[in-house]
């Protein structure tokens, strides 16, 4: 019963291994928008005050011992299996970490993120960053399971993060009501299959300006993200891209030239 998560444990561990091997810092890139966003955002150690909202607002999911019915619209959890599980185990073990968290948010605030579309909004830890980086930006985020939904409505709620727009859905319907506009960021964050990965990025393509950004979570999940992610970097529209790991940044800056880094965080 433990074969299959076992088989993935050392498919990411081997893959972690390459990634150490082939990866670098900012003196391995050369060019100018890639060494300004590492060396500015992704290596920036100011302790911005946002960062003690996030570890209270983590702190406290992982105090909640609320239970929640879940149910799994995508790959599911590789650590959580029981239908039933509570908040805090699942921000304990599915929810964004606040090293990714706070990464996040500077990312936002960086790029100066105005439209954000998250797919798979959980306990909202990373929509919690985006707002606050931001808290102006128009946020759309979806969530396929519905009491997960309606818990963290009621959470966003209580912390006065509204307005937050959360859409309850079965992400291929939900695209196709909210694809109609531009996004600055798109954080892909709910379904770690290689097919609906790959639909979900043609299907938002359109919404993809020339300074908007992909962000693919978890695309050493399964060997089949990692093909996605491998096609997603060689699709013609994409010109830049950054792998860190446990994120898969994709750009289409056309004045750049296709180049993909592997920088480490």
């Amino acid at each position: 019963m433990y074969r299959e998560p076992l088989q993935t444990m050392f498919y990411q561990i081997i893959q972690y291994l390459k990634f150490l091997l082939k990866s670098t810092n900012q003196h391995g890139v050369h060019s100018p928008f890639v060494y300004k966003l590492v060396t500015t955002c992704f290596y920036d150690k100011t302790p911005h005050k946002a960062y003690q909202n996030l570890i209270n607002y983590r702190k406290e999911l992982l105090e909640n011992k609320t239970k929640i019915n879940i149910t799994d619209l995508g790959a599911g959890s590789q650590v959580m299996k029981q239908r039933v599980r509570t908040v805090s185990n699942m921000a304990k073990n599915a929810g964004t970490t606040i090293h990714r968290a706070k990464l996040l948010y500077r990312l936002v605030n960086y790029l100066n993120c105005h439209t954000i579309l998250e797919l798979g909004t959980s306990l909202g830890i990373a929509t919690h960053a985006m707002q606050l980086a931001n808290l102006n930006a128009t946020i759309t985020t979806i969530e396929g399971c519905t009491q997960i939904s309606e818990f963290t409505q009621a959470n966003f709620k209580k912390h006065q993060l509204e307005p937050i727009n959360v859409l309850t859905s079965d992400f291929g319907n939900a695209i196709k009501n909210v694809s109609a506009n531009p996004y600055d960021l798109i954080f892909f964050d709910g379904n770690h299959q290689k097919e609906a990965s790959l639909s979900y990025f043609e299907s938002l393509l359109k919404t993809a300006h020339n300074n908007t950004v992909f962000i693919f979570d978890d695309i050493y999940w399964s060997k089949g993200m990692t093909e996605a992610w491998e096609t997603i970097k060689q699709h013609p529209k994409v010109t830049v891209t950054i792998d860190t790991y446990y994120w898969g940044l994709v750009f289409f800056r056309q004045e750049q030239v296709k180049e993909h880094f592997s920088i480490r965080v």
